[in-house]
Formats: C-alpha cells, sequence, structure tokens
C-alpha cells in the first residue's frame, strides 16, 4: 500500500511543481518527499496512514511541502489550529515566556497558573480548571471527577458508578476511551474493557433516559457534534434534552468539547447554540494555537473539590509555558472575533459546496467551519482517492469513516481564501 502511494504522489510530481510558489513561509529540505516517507516508514510505528505530502512550514490558512508546494489545509490538525499556522501572538507569548521559565511541575506554585485559571474560568462561567496536557487527559480527568462526585456527593455505591456514552463517539486512544467505542479500529484486541461503562444511541433521548435512571449513574459524556464520526450533527433540542434528563435524575452531563469548542462551530462552544451549561466541560486542541499540548477541564466547586491533594496530577498540566500560550490563544479567538468568523464563512462554504455534483457527494452538513460530506463510492474512487486528488490540486483534507470527508480550515479564514477552496473542490469532483 504504502509503494503504490508513493508512485501515485510522484506520478503527478510535474502537476505539483507548476504550481511551486515563491514566498517567505515556503522551505527547503535536505530530503525529498520520498526519503521522508521512507524514513518515517523504516523507524516509526505504523499506527497512522497519513495522506501523503510531507509538510515543513505553515502560516495561516496555508501550509507549505517540502518542495515549496503550497496547499490550503482544511483540516487544521482536527480543530488544534483554529487561530491558524503560526499565528504571530501566540508565537510571540511563547517565545517570551520560554526565556522566563517552562516548568516547575505542581509541587511549586509559578507566577503564571493562577493569571490563566482566573482568565478561563471567568470566560467560561465556571467556579474551576483542572489544567491537563491532551484532549484524552481531559476526558479521563472528567470521568474521574464525575466517579468521584458520585460517591462523595450523590452516594453510589463504592466502585458501582456508570458513565453512559454515545455511540460512534471518540474521545481519544486511552484504555479508558477504547473502552467507550464502537469504532472496532478503536477497541479491537485491547480488551478487557473498563467496567461501569454504557453505550446508547447518539441523537436519542429516549434511549439516554432508559440508561440513566439506574441511580448508580454518575454521568453521560457526549460531543455536541460527532467530529470523528464525520460530522454528525444531533437534532434540534438535543443538547437541551440532555441538560434537562441529566437534571431529572441527578447526573452530571459533561461535554467533550476538545473539537467542536473554542469557535469552530461559530460560538465559543458548541453547547451556547442552544444556551446550555454542562455540568464538566473538557477542552483541549485550540486552547493551544497548535503550539503545544494543553487541555482543561472546567466544572463547579462542588465537582472539583471532590478530589483532593494527591489524588490526581499531572508532571506538566498547568505548567508555565502552556498557561501563557493558552492565554495567548483565547485572547486571539475572542479578539479576532473568530467564532463569528466561522458562522460567516461556514455558511459560504456549505452553501457553494452544495452545487457540487450529487452523483459523487450524496451529502453535506456542518455548522461554523465545521463540515462534513459523504462521499458516494463509485469503481475506483472513494474518499480517499478523492483527498488525494483534491491534494493534487492544492487542498488538504482527510477521510473518516471510509465515505466521510471533514473539512475544518482554520477559523482565520477570509472569503477569498474560501472561493479558492471552493474553486478546487468543484474542479477536483467535476473531474471525477
Amino acid at each position: 500500500m504504502f509503494r503504490s502511494v508513493v508512485t501515485r504522489i510522484f506520478a503527478t510530481s510535474s502537476k505539483l511543481s507548476r504550481r511551486n510558489l515563491s514566498c517567505t513561509a515556503s522551505c527547503s529540505s535536505p530530503l525529498s518527499t520520498k526519503d521522508i516517507f521512507k524514513r518515517e516508514q523504516q523507524y516509526g510505528a505504523h499506527n497512522y496512514h497519513p495522506l501523503p505530502v510531507a509538510l515543513c512550514k505553515g502560516e495561516g490558512v496555508y501550509v507549505w511541502d517540502v518542495e515549496g508546494t503550497r496547499y490550503i489545509d482544511f483540516l487544521s490538525a482536527y480543530s488544534a489550529v483554529n487561530q491558524g499556522h503560526c499565528h504571530p501572538k501566540i508565537i510571540d507569548a511563547m517565545k517570551k515566556q520560554v526565556d522566563n521559565l517552562t516548568l516547575t511541575s505542581r509541587a511549586f506554585y509559578n507566577d503564571v497558573l493562577g493569571e490563566y485559571e482566573e482568565y478561563v474560568t471567568k470566560l467560561f462561567g465556571y467556579d474551576k480548571v483542572l489544567p491537563m496536557n491532551t484532549g484524552v487527559e481531559g476526558g479521563e480527568t472528567a470521568l474521574k471527577l464525575a466517579r468521584k462526585w458520585a460517591y462523595k456527593v450523590k452516594g453510589v455505591p463504592k466502585n458501582q458508578a456508570k458513565v453512559v456514552f454515545a455511540a460512534d463517539n471518540f474521545w481519544g486512544r486511552t484504555l479508558a476511551a477504547c473502552s467507550s467505542s464502537t469504532d472496532p479500529d478503536c477497541f479491537e484486541d485491547y480488551g478487557p474493557y473498563m467496567p461501569g461503562f454504557e453505550i446508547v444511541p447518539y441523537n436519542n433521548l429516549e434511549a439516554l433516559e432508559m440508561a440513566i435512571q439506574d441511580p448508580n449513574t454518575c454521568a453521560f459524556m457526549v460531543e455536541p457534534i460527532q467530529g470523528e464520526a464525520g460530522v454528525i450533527i444531533p437534532d434540534p433540542g438535543y443538547v437541551t434534552g440532555v441538560r434537562n434528563l441529566c437534571d431529572k435524575h441527578n447526573v452530571l452531563f459533561i461535554a467533550d468539547e476538545v473539537q467542536t469548542g473554542l469557535g469552530r462551530t461559530g460560538r465559543r462552544l458548541c453547547v451556547d447554540h442552544e444556551g446550555v451549561r454542562p455540568d464538566i466541560v473538557v477542552l483541549g486542541k485550540a486552547l493551544s494555537g497548535g503550539l503545544y499540548p494543553i487541555s482543561a477541564v472546567l466544572c463547579d466547586d462542588e465537582i472539583m473539590l471532590t478530589i483532593k491533594p494527591g489524588e490526581h496530577g499531572s508532571t506538566f498540566g498547568g505548567n508555565p509555558l502552556a498557561c501563557k500560550i493558552a492565554i495567548a490563544a483565547l485572547e486571539v479567538l475572542e479578539e479576532e472575533k473568530l467564532a463569528e468568523n466561522a458562522t460567516k464563512m461556514g455558511e459560504i462554504l456549505r452553501s457553494e459546496i452544495s452545487l457540487l455534483n450529487p452523483e459523487v457527494v450524496v451529502d453535506i452538513r456542518g455548522k461554523g467551519l465545521f463540515t462534513g460530506i459523504t462521499i458516494k463510492e463509485m469503481k475506483g474512487i472513494d474518499a480517499w482517492e478523492v483527498c488525494v486528488r483534491l491534494r493534487d490540486n492544492g487542498l488538504l483534507a482527510k477521510p473518516t469513516h471510509g465515505d466521510k470527508i471533514r473539512f475544518t480550515p482554520p477559523l482565520v479564514i477570509n472569503e477569498e481564501q474560501v472561493f479558492e477552496a471552493v474553486d478546487i473542490l468543484k474542479n477536483t469532483i467535476n473531474s471525477l
């Protein structure tokens, strides 16, 4: 498979070279694209199947490969780069802090953590924040908080707490995340699985209520829009219904906003579309502006203060460097009104791609700059092949779950760049 992919990319090298652009953001590498592929194949674990392109530079909505070819990034590192590649304000905050202090661990106080904690809790309206590093760590932290609350506050018998998840969820690759997954690629051959987990259909309030009637239920963890599943949007009122059912049965509502949050759907949080306040919010990805692994869990004192010193932590969580980066990343989202821009540009994007050939693109869905399409499989053409051809024409996207493609450009994209991307999409789909 690897050899065929490499052969295919070099079959189009003459086409790519015609699109090489001279730009201050271009770069060069001592290795060719082929050499880079070969080195990763030889020395790296084979747990990813990347689109065949070797990138070395990024600026705003654009990235460049080692041959100097420019592409529009329509993935944004799975929404970790909402602020655009190498945003100067975030880069500047990182450079200033890296010269002063990077890591103390939580064994000591530092002069930055409290500044970040005050900023983020006031911005989102919660009593406390627990800083972590990756999105999946944020999810694990939320589950630990929910179980601790169940035993200390709700009165669930010891070791009996149950957490409910939606089918087709994705929040990471730890054993707990695998245990809550319905995707065989995620959970197969990783058992035995975490006890106390139950899975119900997404966007089904009746099934949810049946599950959480169990008095030992402590939480329901859900993505307001399912990203990895292909940008699956629930019915209007679903999130409100989740909130109401959780209130009715004294169950915590955990919103996994790692991918949907921070402006991606046209609001600061995706749950803001329905004016809903979850008990626990998990943030990650764009909290860092793409510079550094940063995640956070927000909740109120009744939940957060059930965990005592020594019961949970992270060596790197809340380090000074991460805190300064996160403040700058959040300030960029607010100052540049990126959520509002996501709404405007997302409407233009979906309006234009709704004109794509319906014999190829059979479904389009989205909110803000979170858009998914479904590709009708034809002889020799599937979502992967469509993405390879998009790459040939200057746009980078990635399939998810076989026939689906997710479009998540940086939120700094402007109208001219949207239409540049639309032209590539139209030309590519029409060429099929």
